[in-house]
C-alpha cells in the first residue's frame, strides 16, 4: 500500500474510524476529571491528596492492564479487548453515579474500575491495532490520526463538561458519560485485527510472545524508549489533574482551566498529526528529544512569568502542541525496530512506564500541594524530567533488528 492509496483498504479504513471514535470517548471523558475536583471536595469531602491518589491509581492501572489487554488483542482481537475495557469503564461511572463515590468507593470507582477500563479503550490498544493495518510508509500518519482524534476529545470535552457542571451539576454530567461509554461499547465491535499484520516478516510471524519480550528487554533502545515515556506520563497527569487548582491559586478566572484543557486538545490535534508526518521523513528519536525539551520550555514560560490569562493561553497552545505528539514516533519506533506482530504487547510495556509516571505526577502533585501549599516542586521536577527525556532518546538505534530465524 503506497501513501496515495491510504484509504483503499476498506477494513483498515473502518478500523481507523472506529479507533478514532473510541479514543474521542475514552480520552475525552478522562481529560475532564480535574474539572470535578471542587464539586467532589465540597459535596463528597474528597481531599486533594485523595483525589490525586485516585487519579494516579487510575493512570497506573491503565498502564498495568495495557500489556494484558495487548496480549488479548494480539491473540483474540482488538474488538474483544476494547469491549471488555469499556465494560469496566462503564461500570466505574455507573457505580459512581449510583452513590459509590465516597471514601474507599471513590478510589474503587474512579481509580480502579475506570483505570482498568482505560487499559484498552484509551490510546495504546486502538493505535496498536491500527498500526497492524498500515505499512511503515503510512503507519505513523495513521496512528497520528487516531491520536489527534483523542485530542479532539480533549478539546471538546472540557468545554461541554464545564458548561454542564455550571448548568446541570456534576451528577447529571456523570450520567451523560454513561451514554457515551455505552456508545463506545457498540463502536468497539467495528474494530478488526488482521491475522497477518501489514509489513510483518516470516521470521517475526514465527516468534512467540515470550521471545518478543526477551528480545525487547535485551535491547537498550527499548529501555530508553520506556524511560522516556515515563516523563510523558508525569507531565500529562500533573497538568490534567491539577491545572484547575493551580490556575485558581494564581488568581485566574474559573473558566481559564477549561480553556487551557480545550486549547491543549485542539492544538494537540495539530501537534500529533505534525509529529506523525515528520516521523515518516526524519529521525523519530530526534523528534522525541525535541518534543520533550520544548515541553520544559513551555513549563518554564508558564510558571515563572507573571500569571495572566494571556500566558495561560500560550501555555495551553504550546503544551497542547506537544501533548501527545510523543505517541506516533514512540509507537512508530517500537513497530519499526521490533515489528508489528506483538506491537500491542510491547507498546503496552512502554505505555506502562508512561502510566507509572502518570501516577506519580497526579499523586505527588497533590501531596506537594498539601505539604507546601503549592505545586512548585512538582513543576521543578517536570522541568528536570524534560531535560532527562530530551537526552535519553539520543542513543536509540533506529534500525530494525535482524532476527535469527525461529525454528
Amino acid at each position: 500500500m503506497r501513501s496515495e492509496n491510504f484509504f483503499q483498504n476498506r477494513t483498515a479504513t473502518i478500523t481507523l474510524i472506529a479507533a478514532s471514535l473510541i479514543v474521542i470517548i475514552a480520552l475525552g471523558i478522562r481529560q475532564t476529571f480535574g474539572l470535578f475536583y471542587f464539586d467532589f471536595s465540597n459535596d463528597l469531602d474528597i481531599s486533594i491528596t485523595h483525589f490525586g491518589f485516585a487519579m494516579g491509581l487510575q493512570m497506573l492501572l491503565w498502564g498495568a492492564f495495557a500489556p494484558l489487554f495487548g496480549i488479548i488483542t494480539d491473540k483474540y482481537g482488538g474488538n474483544v479487548a476494547i469491549f471488555i475495557g469499556f465494560f469496566f469503564y462503564l461500570a466505574g461511572v455507573v457505580f459512581f453515579y449510583l452513590g459509590f463515590n465516597t471514601g474507599f468507593y471513590f478510589t474503587l470507582t474512579i481509580g480502579i474500575l475506570i483505570g482498568v477500563g482505560l487499559g484498552s479503550t484509551a490510546i495504546n490498544i486502538p493505535i496498536s491495532v491500527v498500526a497492524k493495518h498500515f505499512p511503515i510508509s503510512n503507519r505513523t500518519i495513521a496512528t497520528g490520526i487516531v491520536t489527534s482524534a483523542g485530542s479532539f476529545g480533549y478539546f471538546v470535552s472540557p468545554l461541554i463538561v464545564n458548561y454542564s457542571l455550571v448548568e446541570t451539576g456534576w451528577e447529571t454530567t456523570i450520567l451523560y458519560f454513561v451514554f457515551f461509554l455505552t456508545l463506545g461499547l457498540f463502536v468497539s465491535l467495528f474494530i478488526t485485527t488482521p491475522k497477518v499484520p501489514i509489513g510483518s516478516t516470516p521470521h517475526e510471524n514465527k516468534q512467540t510472545a515470550t521471545q518478543a519480550l526477551k528480545e525487547a528487554f535485551s535491547n537498550k533502545s527499548f529501555i530508553y524508549l520506556t524511560l522516556g515515556f515515563f516523563v510523558c506520563g508525569w507531565h500529562i497527569a500533573l497538568v490534567a489533574t491539577h491545572i484547575p487548582t493551580y490556575v485558581n491559586d494564581r488568581g485566574l478566572p474559573d473558566w481559564c482551566a477549561a480553556a487551557i484543557l480545550a486549547l491543549i486538545g485542539i492544538f494537540n490535534m495539530i501537534g500529533t498529526l505534525t509529529a506523525g508526518y515528520l516521523s515518516t521523513k526524519y529521525s523519530k528519536k530526534l523528534i522525541l528529544s525535541a518534543i520533550y525539551l520544548l515541553r520544559g520550555v513551555s513549563i518554564i514560560y508558564f510558571i515563572f512569568l507573571p500569571p495572566s490569562v494571556f500566558n495561560a493561553m500560550v501555555f495551553g497552545i504550546t503544551f497542547g502542541f506537544l501533548w501527545l505528539a510523543t505517541v506516533p514516533p514512540t509507537n512508530g519506533l517500537v513497530a519499526h525496530i521490533f515489528g508489528t506482530k506483538y506491537i500491542a504487547l510491547l507498546y503496552g510495556i512502554v505505555f506502562f512506564s508512561h502510566q507509572v509516571g502518570s501516577f506519580l505526577g497526579a499523586y505527588l502533585g497533590g501531596v506537594f500541594y498539601d505539604l507546601y501549599g503549592s505545586f512548585d516542586y512538582a513543576w521543578y521536577i517536570s522541568i528536570a524530567l524534560s531535560i532527562f527525556a530530551g537526552l535519553i532518546h539520543l542513543p536509540i538505534n533506529e534500525k530494525a533488528i535482524e532476527r535469527v530465524q525461529t525454528v
